[in-house]
């Protein structure tokens, strides 16, 4: 049995966390969903991931991939040609699925491969560069003149 969380303290309190909120609503619903296909996450370096998605059964023109701002949609749809087939067993899932990830801010696709009934997609988090943390200066009050007065009386004592 699942517990209903109240986030609406936090929302006066901190600005901007409601999209976290929604993530971790959206996780918590999320628990009763299929599972499949199955998949894997790893983070492949600083800032980079792999999804691996098992897709056996499908071609690569069955399958697509929709990017979309913080969200990613794998998409299997089969097509019809089993008509004329008998299976005595049919182990091999062969049905229509929507994979949907939810991307964090600046997470990009790069890539995707599929091979032997693996989807791979490759992910990189691009931070724009006025977004990166960058040292500031600080002035002193009256600084600039004290560094040419300085300046000035060593090039005097140097004459």
């Amino acid at each position: 049995m699942r517990t209903a969380y109240d986030f609406s303290p936090l929302y006066r309190s901190v600005i901007g966390v409601d999209r976290m909120a929604d993530l971790i609503e959206t996780a918590m619903r999320t628990g009763g969903e299929s599972h499949y296909p199955p998949y894997d996450i790893e983070k492949t370096g600083e800032g980079t991931y792999r999804i691996t998605l098992a897709a056996a059964g499908f071609g690569a023109d069955e399958l697509e991939l929709t990017a979309q701002p913080n969200l990613l949609v794998v998409t299997g749809r089969k097509a019809k040609g089993d008509e004329g087939r008998n299976y005595l067993h049919r182990g091999i899932a062969g049905r229509d699925f929507e994979r949907r990830f939810e991307l964090a801010d600046y997470v990009v696709v790069k890539s995707a491969d599929y091979a032997n009934g693996v989807l791979s997609i490759d992910l990189a988090r691009e931070v724009p560069e006025a977004l990166k943390p960058r040292r500031i200066e600080i002035a002193q009050a009256g600084g600039a003149k004290v560094q040419q007065l300085r300046q000035d009386a060593s090039e005097r004592q140097a004459a």
